[in-house]
């Protein structure tokens, strides 16, 4: 039988995962390239031969999706495999063209062929579009499972965006390890949070060592804890899927992929931001909901609760507000945890930073404009890091609201007077997750 030659579309994550649970040894099929999109400067790389495994020694090259119908012809592709996430279905569906009409067949890979199956119980935290609220849903849960004596290893959506043989395998116990690891912004974002609170939390490149290494923590497993990056589903059997939805986005589940499989998968649907959303958009969240799930899944509704460490640095005063960058960028998001501290502490206005930025981040805003007058915290690398600092430092503002979940004041020098936002998951009556989780414990025998 003639190998399958095969391009994966990806943005370094469910496009390595997929290659390593379905292709990586799998004679079938030659995985002759990989495409990289979403992520700055990913492309131009090689996913390395100590990972690509013994059909692949030379490693398989990866370049901008941009090039896809010139390489579906010259590499003689015959299927090309769609792996990320967050992404609208015109989005998907007009990569389907491109790859048909250049003469390959476009194929979605689901969870049955991809997922692993660990020997610990595996809690899910999934969500139907990037920013409903992932991070602050795995830090309750974990402190609720904490709170019955469980340890709980967490278990991040990869972002591997340097050495990828550096970043086979990455453990994070403390803030130093993020330095260790010489972490993004975007990583620091989803991982300073749990370090900061005692949890030990791993990424990486190859999920089945990942997971073996979380099992066999030095410092104890009970729970593993898939903590997922954008809309994607888990990389892990799961025993209690949990999906989190946006009222600020209504409709958006039922319209992105693969958010629309995490929400028809979940055994906890979550609709967060209750307390800043319109009750109609609320509704309508919830009305599509029941639509696509089983009748016994559990419906929570949420408050995410904003908190700031010095609210007169913002009361009255001209002030730049600084959110989580993917929330901003391929999460269209057009409002934060920033945006809602400013309106709810008094800001007298929020200040233009676009006529202030300079270098990749200009970039950002030519490739985003509808991000509007909220600064993305983009620092996918060294020099937008400088770029980010140094357009705080330029923009016409008294001061500055931090609304992502890391202290930029660590990465950056910001020379004005700034606050941090903290934002925590308050669920609103009845089903909770304290009810579902003390369930859980149960089922899986797990009292102390």
């Amino acid at each position: 039988m003639t190998k399958k030659n095969v391009i994966i579309i990806g943005a370094a994550g469910r496009d390595f995962h997929n290659f390593n649970t379905y292709y990586r040894d799998n004679k079938d099929f030659k995985v002759v390239a990989f495409t990289a999109a979403q992520i700055p400067d990913i492309d131009g790389r090689k996913y390395p031969p100590e990972l690509a495994g013994e059909l692949y020694p030379e490693g398989i090259p990866i370049y901008a999706q941009e090039q896809l119908p010139e390489l579906i012809k010259e590499l003689k592709a015959d299927e090309c495999v769609f792996a990320y996430s967050d992404i609208n279905y015109n989005d998907v569906m007009n990569v389907s063209a491109i790859v048909n009409a250049a003469g390959a067949d476009f194929v979605l890979i689901g969870p049955k062929n991809t997922m692993l199956k660990s020997n610990k119980p595996v809690i899910s935290v999934c969500a139907v579009r990037t920013g409903c609220g992932k991070s602050q849903t795995s830090r309750k849960i974990i402190e609720l499972l904490m709170a019955h004596n469980l340890k709980v290893v967490a278990v991040r959506h990869p972002m591997p965006y340097g050495d990828l043989n550096e970043q086979r395998v990455q453990r994070f116990a403390t803030v130093d390890d993020l330095k260790k690891h010489n972490c993004t912004v975007e990583e620091m974002e989803e991982y300073e949070p749990h370090v900061t609170r005692g949890n030990i939390i791993y990424a990486g490149v190859d999920y089945e060592d990942i997971l073996r290494a979380a099992e066999d923590d030095p410092d104890g497993c009970d729970v593993i804890l898939w903590d997922g990056g954008n809309n994607d589903f888990s990389f892990y059997e799961t025993d209690l899927a949990v999906t989190v939805l946006d009222p600020h986005r209504p409709g958006h589940e039922l319209s992105y992929y693969p958010g629309e499989v995490s929400l028809r998968i979940a055994d906890v649907a979550i609709i967060n931001k209750i307390d800043s959303a319109t009750p109609d958009a609320v509704a309508q969240v919830e009305e599509n909901i029941k639509r696509v799930v089983d009748a016994d899944t559990a419906i929570v509704k949420a408050e995410s609760k904003i908190s700031v460490d010095d609210p007169d640095v913002i009361k009255d005063k001209r002030v730049l507000v600084v959110e989580d960058g993917p929330t901003l960028t391929h999460g269209e998001m057009k409002i934060g945890a920033g945006t809602i501290a400013a309106q709810r502490f008094g800001a007298k206005e929020v200040v233009d930073p676009r006529p202030y930025t300079v270098g990749k981040l200009s970039e950002t805003f030519e490739i985003y404009p509808h991000i509007g007058v909220l600064l993305p915290a983009m620092g996918y690398g060294e020099q937008q890091l400088k770029d980010l600092e140094e357009t705080i430092n330029n923009t016409g503002c008294e001061a500055v609201i931090i609304g992502t979940p890391i202290d930029l004041t660590r990465v950056i020098d910001i020379k004005k007077p700034c606050t941090r936002v903290h934002y925590e998951l308050d669920e609103v009556g009845s089903p909770n997750l304290d009810e579902i989780l003390k369930d859980f414990i149960k089922k899986h025998n797990l009292e102390r």
